[in-house]
C-alpha cells in the first residue's frame, strides 16, 4: 500500500446531514475501502487503463456524494495514468489520492 500524506484531518460530505441523501453517503464512506484497493491493485498490475478508468469514476462519484475535496486528487490520479509516462508522478498521484479517501468518514463536525 502507498503511504498516505501526513494530514489526517477527517474530510465529511456536504450531503451528509440531507435527510434524503445521507444514508447513501454512508453507504459510499462505508464502501471507500473496497473502491481504493481496486485502484492500488490496478496500479501495483501496472494497469493504467483501470486506473484512469477507477480513478475517473471516483472523480465523479466523490462529488456527487458531496465529498468534492477527493475530486481534485482523483483527477490528478486519472490524467498521470493516462499519460502513464513518469511513474514517480503516477506514484505521487496515487499517494495523494488514497490519503484523501482514507480520511473520508460519515456524518460532520457537530455529530
Amino acid at each position: 500500500m502507498i503511504p498516505a500524506t501526513s494530514d489526517l484531518s477527517p474530510l465529511y460530505s456536504s450531503l451528509s446531514s440531507d435527510p434524503d441523501l445521507g444514508g447513501i453517503v454512508a453507504i459510499f464512506v462505508e464502501e471507500m475501502p473496497d473502491r481504493v484497493a481496486a485502484i492500488e491493485r490496478a496500479f501495483e498490475g501496472a494497469d493504467w487503463d483501470l486506473v484512469q478508468r477507477l480513478a475517473h469514476q471516483m472523480k465523479g462519484a466523490a462529488g456527487s456524494y458531496g465529498f468534492d475535496q477527493i475530486t481534485p486528487s482523483a483527477l490528478r490520479l486519472e490524467f498521470a495514468a493516462r499519460a502513464r509516462n513518469d511513474h514517480l508522478e503516477l506514484q505521487s498521484a496515487l499517494a495523494e489520492f488514497v490519503g484523501m479517501c482514507q480520511r473520508i468518514r460519515f456524518g460532520g463536525p457537530e455529530r
